[in-house]
């Protein structure tokens, strides 16, 4: 999609801290960090949200998980424990609709989360 944010970093047209890509998805440093490690993994195929990205075909959601662990690990919090949230729509807090984990770790993540 033209208009979407995460598309146009896909496309190497807006610049973000990139520290994780594959074929299928790209991870890159949240610019509002809420933990000291942050990074939001998408898939290179913009679907609005996490609803969509069920429906997409077989393997993406699978890749943008592993995405997320390969993250973890890289970051240096998989041992210790992460959290990987979607938001899925505008109640939930969803901003840019394309769908978006986010890795979150380095310090303790209290439940609920809010």
């Amino acid at each position: 999609m033209s208009d979407c944010l995460f598309c146009k970093i896909v496309a190497k047209e807006v610049p973000a801290e990139v520290v994780y890509e594959t074929d299928r998805a790209l991870a890159f440093r949240d610019i509002n960090p809420q933990a000291p490690t942050h990074v939001l993994v998408i898939p290179k195929e913009h679907h609005a949200d996490a609803a969509a990205l069920a429906r997409a075909d077989q393997g993406l959601a699978d890749a943008v998980l592993l995405a997320a662990h390969a993250v973890a690990e890289q970051e240096g919090v998989a041992d210790g424990g992460y959290r990987v949230v979607l938001n899925t729509g505008p109640g939930a807090g969803q901003t840019v609709f394309h769908v978006h984990a986010h890795v979150l770790g380095g310090r303790p993540l209290t439940w609920p989360p809010g």
